[in-house]
């Protein structure tokens, strides 16, 4: 419920409307782009956050994080619609965004400690089909309460701070098996983790079948990660919708799909390897991003409409094998550690690929060429890059 107030796409709409005029309308666009891009380069600290929790109680841990999620959010309320609110608003998201990356990063520790391997896709899927149905539920009560008044936000944000407050007091209650050993295992290996950031690639390094792994993933996620910012951008300039239908594209239908897809993806990645998983799952993307691109291009909304589903049903994969991929290679005591490098490399593609997404967009229409189509085709090419990759690792597995 929390988390749902600045998802991506629906802050990134609701900053580009309450600020539109107030500040410059490029420096708008960058401020969205950023927004878009919070939850992707915030992974950059996954490192950090693993380093500082190493043998440190992981659910006292994570509540805690989640405290300051719910103080950061609290402060959107008091948001002035001013530069200086713009300022404000985009280092409360990027400070919840932060806080939150801590709490991805172990609570794979927690899942892989509790649930065995063959049942915990299910386990990640159930989280996610009732996290993205909230998702959505809050994304489509964000976008009806903008549309009905534009400073209902300042009501909003307290609402969800208040659920966020609920949710760490159930989370506190959480066990986990082998708690004591595990914490014991990670007090005598210091020397798994690192606070220097340059320290947590090593792993790239020492298991060279999970750097190429990495690889594959990094250039998947680029080409997904550069479009949401123009997304936003693009529905704003060129289609005729309010609030609540940009937010329908951009979130609560690709979410929406996630509960209808995940069950179906959980029963793949249970049966086989992450990359034959991958190798099947990054399709969806990259048809999705094509249906964009025509929609674009010949201005049609049913396109959109299709684009924004196939994303979605991309996404019920996605987030199975993002939180799980990693525990194909990495073992219970390390899992931290994997996961650490696989979200702070997160961290580092969301750090210029929506930046790379807007200076596209930008610059293509300041020349004149379809900026829209052109983005949304880059994106869908480097997608397909990734997919190739993850077939040939794959095969090569196998043989």
């Amino acid at each position: 419920m929390m988390m749902g107030a600045i998802e991506g796409g629906v802050v990134g709409v609701l900053t580009k409307r309450l600020f539109e005029g107030v500040v410059d309308d490029s420096l708008l666009d960058w401020s969205v782009a950023t927004l878009a891009a919070a939850q992707g380069f915030a992974n950059i600290s996954s490192f950090f956050w693993a380093a500082v929790s190493h043998g440190k109680h992981k659910v006292k841990f994570v509540t805690a994080l989640k405290v300051m999620c719910v103080l950061l959010v609290g402060l959107v309320t008091m948001t002035p619609t001013t530069p200086f609110g713009l300022g404000m608003l985009l280092c409360c998201v990027i400070g919840t965004r932060v806080c939150y990356t801590g709490v991805v990063t172990l609570r794979t520790t927690i899942w892989q400690a509790n649930y065995p391997r063959e049942n915990r896709a299910n386990v990640a899927g159930a989280i996610a089909t009732i996290q993205s149905l909230v998702l959505a539920s809050v994304a489509f009560g964000v976008g009806q309460a903008m549309d009905h008044n534009e400073e209902s936000f300042r009501w909003i944000y307290p609402i969800a701070a208040s659920f966020g407050i609920i949710g760490a007091a159930i989370y506190s209650k959480v066990r986990v098996k082998g708690h004591k050993q595990l914490l014991h295992e990670e007090k005598q290996s210091p020397e798994l983790v690192s606070i220097k950031p340059w320290k947590t690639f090593h792993l790239l390094f020492e298991d060279i079948q999970f750097a190429k792994y990495m690889t594959c993933q990094f250039i998947l996620g680029v080409g997904n990660l550069m479009l949401t910012a123009p997304l936003v951008i693009v529905l704003n300039d060129d289609f005729a919708l309010d609030y609540l239908g940009e937010i329908l594209i951009v979130t609560i239908i690709p979410i929406l799909m996630i509960p209808v897809s995940t069950p179906l993806w959980a029963k793949l990645l249970n049966r086989v390897h992450i990359l034959t998983f991958r190798s099947i799952h990054s399709w969806f993307f990259v048809v999705s991003s094509l249906c964009f691109a025509a929609g674009i291009l010949m201005r049609e909304m049913n396109l959109m409409w299709t684009g924004a589903a196939i994303r979605g049903l991309g996404f019920g994969g996605g987030v199975l094998a993002w939180n799980l991929g990693h525990q194909d290679y990495a073992p219970v005591e390390q899992s931290g550690q994997y996961m650490g490098l696989h979200v702070t490399l997160t961290g580092i593609r969301g750090l210029f690929a929506p930046a790379f997404g807007v200076f596209l967009y930008t610059s293509l229409l300041a020349s004149g060429y379809p900026a829209g189509t052109i983005v949304f085709v880059t994106g869908a090419a480097c997608t397909a890059i990734g997919g190739i990759g993850f077939i040939l690792l794959a095969k090569a597995r196998k043989t």
